[in-house]
């Protein structure tokens, strides 16, 4: 914000003459045109650059903070304005390297997807589709159904539906099945996702009534039909996908809770959260309800995550009793929360490679990063290791640490996956300044500092960007 003049005139002498001393913005605007590292950006947004620039300069004068009329001058200037204009046009939504060992990181994009998904979500883009248009009629179709035969041969389901996330999906489904009624929830499973997001929130929102049941360890059948009333309509079971009670627990097993809703007439719901197609136990990690399991079990309706274990891109999935998925289809709220072409085309993608398992895990991010043997890993860190003791050694030490990596995503909070980092300690430089260059650069890297070491987990840096990791390190101390 501008001073006002009488604050300008409170000004000493010497920041008067300062302020005198500021380049004129077409001055500047004259000798940016001829500089060819500006040509991609718009005129009118150079011009608002510099004005920008300059009154960061006017507010430095202001403040005290800027006392050098040397570093005003055109020549002084003029590199440190193209390189704030430059990182000002900067694209805003970037690639990073993701060297914290959180597979599935919610801030830096969740589920990394496989280049033949990709394909299909770029020829989506370039090209007109039938997204609603039923090849074999010549009229008008549904989207949905052009995953849903996927799955439900996947799941064993009836029916299926798909919308933009997990939260939408129980959202719409209470709102079908619940709203001015009541639904039953076991006090324990009343999970709060990120954002602060809780499923009473999504409950209130529905229209429906929340009744809470047993108590946060303990939760007994006869606690849910102690609670069933005239106005109750539905039983819902989440998965406490983010987090685990242990020790003196108990709750109700969905076949239980399925036969109760039966002879109670009353529909049985499961929010399975970050729901998984394969059964990861087989593969030295912790067991999982997988959407199959669930639905065996008799749930009317299922819903899950798409970007989480399932390795997809972000979609909300619903599975279950085809006469209740033709319901949530009807709702009009169906229409606002919809997927897109290119939700749909890679989530077709992915459905299709976990027809086979072992192609799934071998070509799905998420599964080949969960299930990467330990020693693979160990290699991969030796060679950054490597090049990087070759190059630096005169500015950092480098070594190699046992960690325990994260599958995310709210998702298998006590599983540790052995995991191996690159320790980085720098030798002239703060570990916090490294840190903060690392996340200023054109890709920016994310690792971690544990005890004044930065580590890179070598389990989410993929092979191809081990040499990318070594010269962005190469660059900032070169």
């Amino acid at each position: 914000m501008s001073k006002t003049l009488s604050e300008t005139a409170s000004l000493d002498r010497s920041q008067q003459q300062l302020l005198r001393c500021l380049p004129k913005i077409d001055d500047c605007l004259n000798l940016l045109s001829s500089d060819r590292a500006l040509h991609a950006i718009p005129h009118t947004a150079i011009k608002s650059g510099v004005r920008e620039y300059i009154d960061f300069l006017r507010q430095r004068i202001f403040t005290g903070e800027l006392s050098d009329g040397e570093a005003l001058s055109l020549d002084r200037m003029m590199p440190v304005l193209i390189s704030y204009l430059l990182k000002r046009d900067q694209i805003r939504f970037r690639r990073v390297i993701n060297a914290t060992g959180v597979i599935v990181h919610t801030n830096l994009g969740r589920s990394l997807l496989p280049t033949e998904t990709m394909d299909r979500i770029y020829e989506a883009g370039m090209r007109y589709s039938n997204l609603e248009f039923d090849l074999e009629t010549g009229n008008r179709g549904s989207r949905y159904s052009l995953v849903e035969d996927l799955l439900c041969e996947l799941t064993g389901a009836e029916a299926g539906l798909v919308v933009n996330n997990n939260a939408a999906a129980v959202l719409i489904v209470l709102e079908t099945l619940a709203k001015g009624k009541e639904v039953i929830v076991s006090r324990g499973q009343l999970v709060e996702i990120g954002g602060s997001f809780r499923i009473p929130d999504v409950m209130r929102r529905s229209g429906a009534t929340l009744v809470e049941v047993g108590a946060t360890n303990r939760t007994h059948l006869r606690d849910y039909r102690a609670a069933i009333s005239e106005e109750t309509g539905l039983l819902l079971k989440v998965h406490c996908s983010n987090f685990r009670i242990i020790g003196f627990t108990k709750e109700v097993e969905n076949k239980e809770l399925v036969a109760l809703g039966r002879e109670q007439g009353l529909p049985v719901a499961e929010d399975l959260g970050s729901g998984c197609l394969v059964d990861l136990s087989n593969y030295g990690l912790m067991k999982e309800p997988t959407v199959q399991e669930v639905i065996a079990s008799g749930v009317d309706v299922v819903t899950f995550s798409g970007d989480k274990l399932l390795g997809g891109p972000q979609a909300g999935i619903i599975v279950g009793k085809k006469s209740i998925i033709e319901k949530i289809k009807k709702n009009p709220l169906n229409r606002a929360l919809r997927i897109d072409k290119f939700t749909l085309s890679g989530l077709e993608s992915i459905l299709r490679l976990y027809r086979d398992r072992e192609t799934a895990l071998a070509t799905i991010p998420t599964l080949a990063m969960i299930s990467t043997p330990v020693e693979t890993v160990d290699k991969r860190a030796r060679r950054l290791r490597r090049l990087l003791r070759r190059d630096l050694k005169s500015h950092c030490t480098f070594s190699i640490k046992d960690v325990v990596s994260r599958v995310g995503g709210g998702a298998m909070p006590e599983q540790n996956l052995p995991s191996r980092a690159v320790a980085v300690e720098p030798l002239h430089l703060a570990v916090n300044r490294l840190e903060r260059a690392l996340r200023s650069q054109d890709i920016p890297v994310i690792g971690r500092i544990e005890e004044d070491r930065l580590l890179f987990d070598m389990r989410t840096v993929a092979d191809d960007e081990v040499p990318l990791l070594h010269n962005t390190l190469l660059g900032i101390f070169s």
